[in-house]
């Protein structure tokens, strides 16, 4: 009678819930419209939305920036003329933002530090690193960033790297939700190919470059790259570069039309609505400035019908070859500073209980530098002119300049780096007072003049950057090294204008030199030869428009890429190395000799291995010997032919349920059997012979993703092979 009155009361239940053939209908209908739609298959529903998203956070986060960052200009020219206090002001917001990102972010999750890409990378090849994509870190690694670049150019940091992580992470939990809606098992291929397009989402969303950004996220990442993987990158990175520019072409015309509004009938002194509460009325766009980092909307006049002449050619080629120097002392001072501050006591201890004390030192020996009246007027970080009209309300903004800025942001840089106009010539006749969109003139010091600013502007920022990079808290290191770049080719365009001021010419009339051209080739070669990119070269023509100068662009960049890939790892790969993440770097020999090392000169000979008729004393043995994931199983221990493989699960499993035959008989709980009846063998799908080479197996470990394979002479097992020895075989003197 119970049985039959819940099943009257389930019956009963189930028949109660209201229209269910309404229902069953409309379920019917949305399954037939999920066939329809992914017919052309689901993945690419989720690569837009991915490229969506992604370009609508980095716009807000540049929004966000862009206000916070104007507080902090508006506070240093607010708070008067009594010294103390300005520095006061210009020391204590930065670092104390800085020391906020790396509390918080680092309490939440310690994956937050620094890029993100090494970690990427290794992930991509197949490692599995815990939590590192998990959602939760999401929250954090946006706060993090966001406060890391308010700070702006004092701690010379961009977002390139940290925004690639965060384009991962939103692409796992994606991916997750594929599974959920297709009702599918979770595919690791998949996982893959949507970790692949985050990528190139990452870059483009920063850079606004769909092609460029697809391109370098390919090098950086990647050693192999399937070529199904392409259309999928650069849909969802052109995707998101669209949907970039549209919301910043859309932020450009609103601030325009805020500056009529606001300017003239603005009473206070104070920058009109600068926190969107003292005036509602929309932000004048000197206030929202773009993106700090090479926005889709950079604007360059570059529009020049005789870019360079074929004389120039070899002007460039030095140029490379002065990045491809310069970054690999940069690439071994970097990493020999990441490796000592991991090593001397003080900062060791630093790094391991209070991060945010040793960002507060650090951050504050940089914002002392960078102090307008003190070295920081060296560096394109000073007052020059009046920015208030006679009523203390700002002036209108007039280009791209807008008002003049005390400290250049890291756009700002690129923009005075990148002017179409020889500074050496508009020196001598520029007046003291900044005029509307004459940004060259913050590295005019009249004590020391353009090419002294700008060579102690390379000197300083070589160590600071060096310096900043060991800071732990969410960071990208692209950008400054591009500014850097830029600022190298420009001083080198200006010394050439210098030495020819009517201009270099094979034939015709004589044409005069163009610096900015210089800046363009040197940002894309040491940004290039940095992180051993080639890709750079369009990266900086789709990022400003000109492509004038890209013959002698990518002979720079491939000059100075020849130079670093000879001499160092790229900085990512550094960061692997320094990390001693399980990754397999990059074999820089050529070397015929380098193809004549065979699998048996490093493999491991002593491998652990099980018979197929081993019981539980010879499994028990064999786990307590070794923590592989992983045992190879023979033919038997007379003759150890390579038969396939068992997990250790298994293993472990075939223990728990078989007692040691020695107990007492009442206590057995099933009869102990064989490895052979217990266990699922797996078959051997690939192993080297003692004659592979060293380089065979090194693009086998990188194509397939593989974790260790065993070594076999006539079929019988001689060793095994892990990423273990492949690393160190290749970080040796052969490879």
């Amino acid at each position: 009678e119970e049985e039959a009155e819940e099943e009257r009361v389930l019956v009963s239940e189930h028949s109660w819930r209201p229209c269910p053939t309404s229902r069953r209908r409309l379920r019917g209908c949305l399954e037939w419209v999920k066939r329809q739609l992914f017919r052309v298959g689901e993945d690419w529903y989720f690569l837009f939305i991915l490229g969506v998203l992604m370009a609508t956070i980095s716009f807000t986060m540049d929004i966000i920036v862009a206000r916070l960052y104007a507080a902090h200009t508006w506070l240093y020219r607010e708070i008067g003329d009594i010294g103390v206090l300005k520095y006061l002001s210009w020391t204590l917001y930065p670092t104390a933002l800085a020391a906020f990102s790396t509390g918080f972010s680092q309490s939440i999750t310690p994956h937050s530090g620094g890029s993100g890409i090494p970690e990427l990378k290794t992930i991509l090849m197949g490692v599995v690193l815990e939590d590192y994509l998990a959602i939760q870190n999401f929250g954090a690694k946006v706060v993090g960033l966001t406060c890391t670049l308010v700070c702006g150019s004092t701690l010379f940091l961009g977002k390139v790297g940290p925004y690639v992580h965060l384009s991962a992470m939103a692409a796992a939990y994606l991916g997750k939700m594929r599974t959920t809606v297709t009702r599918e098992y979770e595919n690791k291929f998949k996982q893959h190919e949507m970790l692949v397009a985050a990528q190139a989402v990452g870059v483009a969303t920063v850079f606004g470059a769909p092609i460029s950004g697809v391109l370098f996220s390919i090098e950086v990442m990647s050693p192999h790259f399937a070529v199904r993987d392409y259309w999928r990158g650069f849909f969802a990175a052109t995707c998101g570069a669209f949907m970039f520019r549209l919301l910043a072409v859309f932020n450009s015309e609103q601030g325009k039309a805020g500056w009529a509004e606001c300017a003239p009938s603005s009473p206070l002194p104070s920058p009109c609505g600068i926190f969107g509460v003292l005036n509602p009325k929309p932000t004048p766009s000197f206030l929202t400035p773009l993106p700090e980092t090479i926005a889709a909307v950079f604007k360059s006049d570059l529009k020049i019908d005789f870019p360079f002449d074929l004389l120039e050619t070899f002007f460039f080629l030095i140029l490379g070859i002065i990045c491809g120097i310069v970054a690999c002392a940069y690439l071994f001072c970097q990493r020999w500073m990441m490796v000592a501050v991991k090593k001397n006591r003080l900062t060791a201890k630093l790094l391991a209980t209070d991060k945010p004390v040793y960002t507060v030192l650090v951050v504050l020996l940089l914002a002392s530098i960078t102090f307008p009246p003190g070295l920081g007027q060296f560096m394109a970080s000073r007052v020059s002119g009046d920015t208030r009209g006679s009523l203390g309300t700002p002036k209108p903004p007039s280009g791209d300049s807008g008002c003049p800025s005390v400290q250049l942001t890291m756009k700002e840089y690129l923009t005075s780096l990148f002017d179409n106009r020889t500074w050496g010539l508009l020196a001598p006749n520029a007046s003291g007072v900044a005029k509307p969109g004459g940004l060259w003139q913050e590295w005019d010091h009249p004590s020391a003049t353009i090419y002294g600013t700008l060579i102690f502007f390379l000197f300083m920022k070589f160590w600071m950057l060096i310096l900043a990079t060991t800071l732990p808290l969410p960071a990208g290191y692209f950008m400054p090294i591009f500014i850097y770049g830029a600022a190298i080719g420009r001083l080198l365009g200006e010394v050439v204008a210098l030495l020819f001021p009517l201009g270099l010419h094979s034939e015709g009339p004589p044409r005069p030199i163009i610096p900015a051209g210089y800046a363009l080739a040197g940002a894309a070669a040491f940004a290039g030869s940095v992180t051993h990119a080639v890709s750079t070269a369009l990266l900086v023509c789709e990022a400003t428009g000109h492509l004038g100068h890209i013959l002698p662009t990518v002979l720079a960049v491939l000059v100075a890429n020849a130079i670093t890939q000879k001499n160092q790892p790229s900085f990512y790969d550094a960061g692997i190395i320094v990390k001693k993440l399980p990754y397999l770097p990059p074999i820089r020999s050529r070397h015929i000799a380098s193809y004549r090392v065979g699998v048996e000169e490093f493999m491991e000979r002593q491998v652990v291995a099980l018979a197929k008729r081993d019981g539980f004393q010879e499994v028990l043995v064999a786990l307590d010997a070794s923590a592989d994931a992983e045992y190879p199983v023979v033919e038997s221990t007379g003759s150890p032919t390579l038969v396939g493989t068992v997990s250790r699960s298994q293993l472990v499993t075939f223990l728990q349920s078989h007692e040691h035959p020695q107990a007492p008989q009442g206590e057995k709980m099933t009869t102990a059997g064989t490895l052979e009846d217990n266990c699922t063998i797996e078959p051997i799908m690939l192993q080297f012979s003692p004659w592979t080479s060293l380089h065979q197996a090194y693009h086998l470990f990188q194509l397939l993703k593989l974790q260790r394979v065993f070594v076999t002479r006539s079929g019988e097992l001689v060793g095994a092979v892990s990423r273990v020895e492949v690393r160190g075989e290749n970080g040796g003197k052969r490879g």
